[in-house]
This record gives structure tokens, C-alpha cells and sequence, in this order.
């Protein structure tokens, strides 16, 4: 299998095309990172995104072993570590646990250590089998804390393409909840969204219609394995046992009902050859109690501009030649408020033939805290433990700009 790899993939040119090549009966899977070479050999008609993230995963793996170096010297002086890991993370061909956390408790030698040698323990580990086989694998037992928290974010950016007559043309959000937990021992926890299809799973489970505000509607849902999938599909509720520590429990997109943050109307006016006039208008749609924070707006420019001059309302603007564009800055934007700001551009002249100007779209970047553009809301977050402690739960919102591009 190696000779093949190396005379069929390795001396042709066609390396780099394609990850998956067929040789004969077998397929080869490979990856390239740094000068080391990855290869899954399967002879049946194997899943191949999971064989690739297997990769992904044990190469993260092998790092937090290494120090962070995954090379030819990494893997020749670390080889018996190596085979120790792949008999604990692979099984008949099929994927086991490739959590680092676990695999530590129990394969305690460290990299570039003899085999021979384990380095004793700082503490017996309890219930190592279960920590592998059981249900909970992302978290170890026998956790505690003086002070019980859960800080749970909410951080949406949302993408946006605009007309130059204001109309819009592309418009979403995508969105991550990040989770930050110091919970002793095995908390259960339940957390309750605003979304569509759970509010209506909850008022037929109690038989009675929902009350809430604002539903809204999630796409592509990808969720923490830490999630039980088995209830969200049958009452739509999130419950999890989460792992100790930083996580990002779900990923989200909506398409639908986008609060857009900012409008922007711009005017850019060509006055002959050698002129430019650009006005621009940015309007905070959000409430007067909130705040936008490192607004900038990039206004693009002729690439033989000789000069510029600034009015503006609030915050500073100055021309980039690097970038060809207006750069305006306002380090607060206050809700329910308007900026404007409007410049002349003087152009070199040039006998060539002059193209005409192809107009970039003016593009945006800016934070808005406790604000969501899909309207995301966390109705509440119960925390459950067999002990009975009180939790603290912060729970905070943030919208970025993506790609937030208005043509002009």
C-alpha cells in the first residue's frame, strides 16, 4: 500500500488535485500537513467525510501531545506514543474517542518520553473505563467548584448585499452560542430558545398556546455532541451535559426576519473627468438604548485619486491609497441616530484611454452588544444537579458584521 501510494500519487503530477484517488480495488484518502503525509486505505465504499475529519481530529490530538508540533521529528521520536494513541482511537476500522481531556487521564506519558517510563499521576483517576465508554465521555466526574457559573453568548454576524436604490439582495445570519461553564459535579442542563418549532412543541406538550413575542425560525442547526439529540428531536428542548469549561454548543443560520442594524444610502456623483462627489448617510436602526462599537465604513475610490476632502458628522475619515477607499471611523454609535459624511475627490487626468469605473460595493464592519440581528432570544437556562447548589447564569449578545456590502 506504501509503494503504491508513493509511485501512483507521490511521483505524478496530478498531486493536489483530488484527496481521494482509486488504485485498483482500494481508495486512497489523503492529507498533507507540513511534510508529513496522512493516507486512509479503505477497500469498501467507506464514508469519506468522516475519514477526513477522523484525520482532523487525530492530528489535533497528536499536537496536544507534541507541543503543538506535528512533523517527520514529531512522529519518529514519538512513535510508541503514536501506536499507543491509534490503539485507543481507532477500533475495527471504526472512530472511538478522540477527546484529548480523556485520552490524558489514562495515557499519562507525555511526548518524547521513553515508553518504559509512565509518569505517575497527580491524583488517581476516577472511573477511567467509564470516562471512555460511558454516555459522558466529554466530562470527568468528581468536579468542583466554590462558585457554581454558566456564561452563555449569543454571536451572530450578519451578511448583507445591498442595492445601490436600497433594496435588498442578500441577507443572513449566522450565529454560534458559546458556553463557559464552572459546574461541579454532573449538571444537566436545559436551555430554552425563542425559536419556532421549539415554542410550538412546548404549547402542545402543555396543552395550552404559546404566549411569547417574536419566533424565530433556525436553518442549518448543527449541534455540540454534548447535546442529547434523541430529546431535541422528540420535545425540541437543548439538553446537555456540557464539558468543563469553553465549548460552542450550536451553530445556527436564519434567512428570515433580519433585523439589519445600520442602513447606509449613499451618492457618489462624477463631475467630468476630474472630479468626485460622495455623500454617505449611516442610519442605526437598532433601539436608542444601544450602542455600536468600532464602526468603520470603507467608501471606495478611483484608483488615480490625487486628493480628498472630508466633512463629517461624527467620528474621523482619511483615504487609503493602499486599499483605493474612504476609511470613516466612529468608535460609538449611539441607537436611533444618523452620521453622514460627504467628500470631494480630485482625480489625476491621464491621455491614456480611461476605462470606466467599475464601483466596488462599500463594505462595513461594526459591533453591536446586547443586540441580535435574528431577533434570537434566550427564554431561560435551568441548571439541574443531584446536590441541589444554585447557579449563577450570565447570559450576554453581541452582532457582527460580516460581509455587510452595499453596492453603490
Amino acid at each position: 500500500m506504501v509503494d503504491a501510494f508513493r509511485m501512483h500519487i507521490m511521483q505524478t503530477k496530478e498531486l493536489g488535485t483530488c484527496p481521494v484517488r482509486q488504485i485498483g480495488d482500494c481508495s486512497f484518502l489523503y492529507m498533507r500537513i507540513s511534510n508529513v503525509y496522512i493516507v486512509i486505505v479503505v477497500s469498501s465504499n467507506a464514508n469519506v467525510a468522516c475519514a477526513f475529519k477522523f484525520v482532523v481530529e487525530a492530528v489535533a490530538l497528536f499536537k496536544s501531545y507534541f507541543g503543538g508540533a506535528f512533523d517527520e521529528d514529531a512522529i519518529r521520536n514519538n512513535f510508541v506514543l503514536i501506536y499507543e494513541l491509534l490503539d485507543e482511537i481507532m477500533d475495527f476500522g471504526y472512530p472511538q474517542n478522540l477527546s484529548p481531556e480523556i485520552l490524558k487521564l489514562y495515557i499519562t506519558q507525555g511526548g518524547v518520553r521513553s515508553p518504559f517510563s509512565s509518569k505517575p499521576s497527580e491524583k488517581p483517576v476516577p472511573n477511567a473505563t467509564l470516562q471512555v465508554t460511558g454516555a459522558v465521555g466529554w466530562r470527568r466526574e468528581g468536579l468542583v467548584y466554590k462558585k457554581n457559573e454558566v456564561f452563555l453568548d449569543i454571536v451572530e454576524s450578519v451578511n448583507l448585499l445591498m442595492s445601490s436604490k436600497g433594496s435588498v439582495l442578500r441577507c443572513d445570519v449566522t450565529g454560534k452560542i458559546l458556553m463557559k461553564c464552572f459546574l461541579s459535579g454532573m449538571p444537566d442542563l436545559k436551555l430554552g430558545l425563542n425559536d419556532k418549532i421549539g415554542l410550538e412543541k412546548e404549547s402542545q406538550l402543555k396543552s395550552r398556546p404559546s404566549k411569547s413575542g417574536k419566533t424565530i425560525e433556525l436553518d442549518d442547526v448543527t449541534f455540540h455532541q454534548c447535546v442529547n439529540l434523541t430529546r431535541f428531536n422528540s420535545e425540541k428542548t437543548v439538553s446537555f451535559v456540557p464539558p468543563d469549561g469553553e465549548f460552542e454548543l450550536m451553530k445556527y443560520r436564519i434567512t428570515e426576519g433580519v433585523n439589519l442594524p445600520f442602513r447606509v444610502l449613499p451618492t457618489i456623483k462624477e463631475l467630468g473627468r476630474t472630479r468626485l462627489e460622495v455623500n454617505v448617510k449611516v442610519k442605526s436602526v437598532f433601539s436608542g438604548k444601544m450602542f455600536a462599537l468600532g464602526v468603520v465604513i470603507k467608501v471606495p475610490v478611483p484608483k488615480q485619486t490625487a486628493k480628498t476632502s472630508f466633512q463629517v458628522t461624527s467620528g474621523r475619515a482619511k483615504y487609503n491609497a493602499a486599499t483605493d477607499c474612504i476609511i470613516w471611523k466612529i468608535r460609538k454609535f449611539p441607537g436611533q441616530t444618523e452620521s453622514t459624511m460627504s467628500a470631494e475627490v480630485e482625480l489625476i487626468t491621464s491621455m491614456a484611454e480611461k476605462k470606466p469605473w467599475t464601483r466596488p460595493p462599500i463594505q462595513m464592519e461594526f459591533q453591536v452588544p446586547m443586540f441580535t440581528a435574528s431577533g434570537l432570544r434566550v427564554r431561560f437556562l435551568k441548571v439541574w444537579e443531584k446536590s441541589g447548589y444554585s447557579t449563577v447564569e450570565w447570559v450576554r449578545y453581541i452582532t457582527k458584521a460580516g460581509s455587510y456590502e452595499i453596492r453603490c
